[in-house]
């Protein structure tokens, strides 16, 4: 499948629309005459318009007649996310607010409506807030985790009625992100065991109910990971490590979304620097965040909010790799003196074939319109492409048991 943030779009009509232009063509040249999975991006918008009348149910239909089936919803990006400056504007409404946790209730009980008989399906969402604009303010940044909790509590509580009502298991993926009030997976394994676990059980225990054991059992249920490859790169950590780490805290991961960061290793010489920084300077567009995320010398990190903030410092002596948030293609491995975190992507495949961690993969290479020229191709081959290179890497291992989406969100 993949993920239609690609594609503009924030009205229902223009959503329907790129569908039919676009997934449809990928559809016939990835897996003709075969159940097709969409990752589908509704906005706020969107989302209120697909739920009015008899539009779900048309949709519903229209899917059935191509083959096609939906089994994740992006619910990160609450607006515009094509066409105009998005920016930190990605993180608002936050999980303060009672439109995130709206939005993201209609977004679940759409999804119950689409999702075939037999399978689960999951609604991505932002990591509860974004850290600059708490300003490493202790107590707001507790305030920020305790609403954000109550709401999430709140939502948990929805699902598990939604799933005795319709018999489908929505569950919500978090998405870590650099800069995001959750952005490692130390960070989110601690905030859900110590914040969001005890305080949803209870709730489903006051609420619902539940026996404790069943309630803290529901939260796992309907409270997942998303594991961003990308994301999670940029943090250096390895995928072996997050995985462990989630294994342990008894944490599912609800997709596996495959993209890929720019990365460099910097030489000693300041020419060389310079150069890199040129290469890196051709990426630096200003519709999306392009956090950049440096490793030290002494394997200290330093982060910059985006990378014209950062470019001025690759002079940095301490400095001797730079990771760069762009989402590239997944099938490149360089960009001329650049190179992509494909290695991670590799990885996280190899220990998916192992471990069988999802059954669901999004491609999210959501940038095709902000890629520099040289590297730009039209838009239904490169999300071909895209699908082909990862269905590559997984024909050896994975069999006919995962579900590829390609998540593309340019």
């Amino acid at each position: 499948m993949y993920c239609t943030n690609i594609h503009p779009g924030e009205s229902w009509t223009a959503v329907f629309e790129s569908l039919q232009m676009h997934l449809l063509p990928v559809r016939d040249r990835v897996a003709p005459g075969q159940p097709f999975a969409i990752g589908l991006r509704l906005s706020d918008r969107a989302s209120r318009e697909l739920a009015q009348g008899s539009k779900l149910a048309e949709f519903k239909t229209w899917l059935a007649w191509h083959n096609l089936y939906v089994p994740l919803i992006n619910g990160f990006p609450f607006g515009s996310f094509q066409g105009t400056v998005v920016k930190d504007d990605v993180h608002q409404p936050d999980w303060t607010t009672r439109a995130r946790l709206d939005y993201t209730l209609r977004l679940a009980r759409l999804l119950a409506t689409l999702l075939p008989p037999g399978l689960s399906g999951g609604v991505s969402t932002s990591p509860l807030s974004y850290k600059p604009w708490l300003a490493g303010d202790a107590t707001r940044t507790a305030a920020v985790l305790a609403q954000s909790t109550q709401h999430l509590a709140a939502l948990v509580a929805e699902l598990v009625q939604l799933r005795r009502a319709t018999g489908r298991l929505v569950h919500l993926d978090i998405e870590p992100e650099p800069d995001g009030l959750l952005e490692t997976s130390a960070e989110f394994t601690d905030y859900y065991l110590y914040h969001l676990l005890p305080a949803a059980s209870a709730h489903l225990q006051s609420q619902l109910g539940l026996a404790p054991a069943e309630a803290a059992r529901a939260v796992r249920d309907h409270v997942r990971l998303c594991y961003d490859v990308c994301h999670f790169a940029l943090a250096y950590e390895a995928p072996a490590t997050v995985l462990t780490r989630l294994r342990a805290a008894g944490i599912q991961v609800g997709r596996l979304q495959l993209s890929a960061a720019l990365k460099a290793d910097l030489p000693a010489a300041p020419a060389g620097r310079q150069a890199l920084a040129q290469e890196f300077g051709a990426f630096a567009e200003g519709t999306y965040l392009h956090q950049v995320v440096v490793r030290n010398a002494d394997d200290t990190l330093t982060q910059y909010p985006d990378l014209p903030a950062a470019l001025p410092h690759i002079g940095a002596a301490a400095a001797r790799e730079w990771r760069a948030h762009f989402h590239v293609p997944v099938f490149l491995a360089r960009y001329q003196r650049l190179e992509s975190t494909q290695a991670a992507t590799h990885e996280v495949l190899r220990l998916l074939a192992e471990q069988a961690f999802t059954p669901y993969l999004e491609v999210e290479t959501y940038t095709w319109d902000v890629l520099p020229a040289a590297i730009k191709q039209d838009l239904v081959g490169s999300i071909v492409r895209e699908l082909a290179w990862v269905q590559a890497q997984l024909v050896p291992a994975t069999g006919p048991g995962a579900v590829i989406s390609a998540a593309t969100a340019a």
